[in-house]
């Protein structure tokens, strides 16, 4: 196994807010530049302004996960304590489409800016370990900040490109942008998507090298899941190699695994490389 560089926590939440903010920005700008919030987006039975809406209620939830004032009535997700990940993310992302009325969606980019801009005000200064309650992964759930700053500047990232590709407009993901994603939020949340039933009985362990990145230990062991940053050396069943953009819009689903490897993107290897589909199958998308 190649040497790992081990990271500064600290350092690296600041390049994440520091790319959130950015990517803020050019959120607003792209979703001012649209004149139909009603066109389709990228993703399948949402509109542009489905999808906005949605950015709006997970800044909005964030923000007041961490100010600790509410702002979301989590009581009202219609889901028992027992859904999976998987059911639970599904009845949150149709609650969020509720939350905006007529008049907010008109608003939409100032809305977005503002939000997001009211998450990093109240987050500036806080550790990337502090815990923030995240009731929508489930009862008690809390994950670190850097987990919560990481996941905001996926969803933007992400769902920037929805609405991009749904309007006709241009978005990028860098590959800068992608490995914060996956070094600040995918060790918590990979062993949270993991899908309990098929993992039952499971025991394989991925190497997943992520190109100018960071690099995770992925492991499975019978219907539960770890992942460990810059772990130190054991035997693996997989390597995976990725670019960071390919590995992030792979894992939501904005790009097949096959067109990622076809364009060399993603290669596996190690003394089991087949296994290497597998991961996506066990930690699905949310």
């Amino acid at each position: 196994m190649d040497a790992v560089t081990p990271f500064d926590p600290a350092a690296e939440h600041e390049r994440t807010r520091a790319a959130l903010e950015a990517a803020i920005g050019r959120l607003g700008e792209l979703v001012g530049g649209i004149g139909d919030l009603e066109a389709p987006s990228g993703v399948p039975v949402w509109s542009v302004g489905d999808v906005g809406a949605h950015l709006a209620a997970v800044y909005l939830a964030y923000g007041s996960a961490v100010t600790g004032d509410g702002g979301v009535d989590w009581d009202a997700v219609p889901l028992e304590r027992e859904g999976t990940f998987g059911e639970r993310i599904a009845a949150v992302n149709e609650l969020s489409l509720g939350l905006l009325s007529g008049k907010e969606r008109e608003r939409l980019a100032p809305l977005l800016a503002e939000r997001g801009a009211a998450f990093l005000r109240a987050s500036a200064g806080l550790a990337p370990d502090a815990p923030v309650p995240a009731p929508w992964y489930g009862p008690g759930r809390t994950v670190p900040l850097a987990a919560a700053t990481g996941l905001m500047l996926s969803e933007t990232l992400v769902h920037g490109l929805d609405i991009a590709r749904g309007a006709r407009r241009p978005w990028t993901v860098s590959p800068g942008d992608a490995a914060l994603v996956i070094g600040q939020a995918m060790v918590t949340m990979m062993p949270l998507a993991l899908d309990a039933g098929r993992a039952k009985g499971v025991r394989l362990a991925f190497d997943l090298a992520v190109r100018g990145g960071p690099r995770l230990a992925v492991v499975v062991e019978d219907g539960a899941a770890t992942v460990t940053r810059d772990a130190p050396p054991r035997p693996y069943d997989c390597r995976i190699t990725a670019a960071p953009e390919a590995f992030l819009l792979v894992s939501f689903g904005r790009l097949p695994l096959w067109k990622a490897v076809a364009l060399g993107r993603m290669r596996a290897g190690g003394r089991r490389p087949w296994l290497a589909p597998r991961l996506s199958r066990l930690i699905t998308a949310p």
